[in-house]
């Protein structure tokens, strides 16, 4: 049926209204023949963007592909590289890759340079909450619940309503930080409702963070960064921007249409990672550098707060937020490894129960890579470690195959020789944190590169 077809029916069921004013009929006709127009050329990009993906199938993998994955059995985090939360198939929701979509994936990282900090200090997966309640290490002015999606094994707190949410186990920013987490939308979120606004703010007292909303008042010094899964007119991408706040004064700010959309039922979970080196500002989403501001952070200002928050809710169409991680600390991967001998990281993402690694981890490898080919006979022991959740047997076969999936990868992305690198695990057995926090766990689950 195309448009035409749907606004004579229209026409003809607005006509049988004697009473209504000539007028008034022919706005509500005009009226519905731009929602039919609408509707139609949503309709119609739908349909192309299907062929279009099924035709790239065919290229790529020679056929049908295999849709069923191996389920998450860890509660990780839903493979933004799948990028799929509400509406997908739970079965599909698993974290084993083919070899061959990984390698498509982490090739479309080839320019990502970001680089965790180098110690992971706080982590926020909501894992101690009930759902349906607010978590309990956060405050707000407003509303939000902790919830399940279809499709993932985390737990997300959703931002239901106008108003903001502050983390309160985060109490300081300093010079060198990371901070990631992963963001979702409720499929066919629109254009009209508000974006997330991320802000890393000089809070001033208890209740300060409910200023760092849009038009909030008494803000100090702070960054926002907001981000949009749509921009106008259906096209497929999405919007950021940002506001520099100094003494009180918006300074600077800018709005771009550079990510992709993130509204599509099968593309609706993005990584956000944000990097502050003393006054520089880096923001990606997934593998799109989106900003790098020179000139973000203020000299002398203690950054002490992070504040999520929207300025208008539609019904059912939410914002979720999960996996938060904060790391500190410069890392120096040249001056680790190739004068102290030992280098560790925990910013190398496996899929939860497998060796597979998640593309967002390249900017380290890269950094690894780097230091190696610059330092040819370099010899280096890589070492996988795990968090205690599960056997102590599967953890340590686990910790072993992350290893040589590690080599693997220096060796075909990078060219490192695969004499120069031998592997090993130890599983659980060597604990740097407490298995019993969230942030412990996030410590253990590293990998080690000795010099040999």
């Amino acid at each position: 049926m195309n448009y035409k077809t749907i606004v004579f029916a229209v026409f003809v069921a607005v006509g049988s209204i004697s009473s209504v004013n000539g007028q008034i009929l022919k706005k509500l006709a005009k009226k519905a023949e731009k929602a039919a127009e609408r509707t139609v050329e949503r309709r119609v990009e739908r349909e192309a963007e299907k062929k279009t993906d099924e035709a790239l199938d065919k290229v790529f993998e020679g056929g049908d592909k295999d849709k069923k994955g191996k389920k998450d059995n860890e509660g990780s985090s839903a493979d933004p590289t799948q990028g799929r939360v509400a509406g997908r198939d739970a079965e599909a929701a698993g974290t084993a890759a083919s070899e061959g979509t990984a390698a498509k994936t982490f090739a479309s990282y080839g320019k990502y340079d970001f680089v965790q900090g180098e110690k992971v200090i706080a982590v926020e997966d909501f894992s101690q909450d009930a759902v349906g309640d607010f978590p309990a290490k956060w405050n707000t002015n407003a509303s939000g619940e902790v919830k399940t999606i279809e499709g993932s094994d985390n737990r997300w707190l959703a931002l239901t309503t106008k108003g903001s949410v502050t983390p309160e186990f985060i109490n300081s920013l300093p010079e060198n930080f990371t901070l990631e987490f992963d963001l979702a939308v409720t499929p066919e979120f629109s254009f009209y409702n508000q974006p997330l606004m991320i802000s890393m703010a000089q809070l001033t007292g208890a209740n300060n963070f409910s200023a760092w909303s849009r038009f909030g008042r008494g803000k100090a010094n702070g960054v926002i960064v907001w981000l949009h899964p749509q921009d106008a007119g259906n096209r497929p991408l999405g919007q950021s921007g940002y506001e520099l706040w100094t003494d009180g004064k918006k300074a600077m700010d800018n709005k771009l249409s550079s990510v992709a959309a993130f509204n599509a039922a099968d593309k609706n979970v993005v990584k956000v990672a944000m990097w502050r080196q003393n006054r520089r500002l880096r923001v990606y989403v997934d593998e799109t550098k989106l900003w790098d501001l020179p000139r973000a952070f203020a000299d002398g200002v203690k950054y002490n707060g992070v504040v999520f928050s929207r300025d208008g809710a539609k019904d059912g169409e939410e914002f979720y937020i999960s996996n938060i991680r904060l790391a500190v600390g410069a890392p120096d991967t040249r001056s680790k490894l190739i004068t102290e001998g030992k280098f560790s990281t925990t910013g190398i993402y496996f899929n939860s129960g497998s060796s597979v690694i998640k593309p967002e981890s390249y900017g380290v490898l890269k950094e690894i890579a780097t230091v190696l080919n610059e330092n040819p006979d370099v010899k280096v022991a890589i070492i996988g470690h795990t968090d205690s959740d599960g056997s102590d047997n599967l953890n340590l076969k686990l910790s072993k195959d992350r290893a040589a999936a590690v080599k693997a990868a220096l060796a075909s992305e990078f060219g490192i020789e695969g004499s120069r690198m031998e592997t090993d695990g130890k599983g659980e057995s060597e604990p740097v944190g407490d298995n019993g926090t969230a942030e412990g766990k996030a410590q253990n689950r590293r990998v080690e590169f000795i010099k040999r």
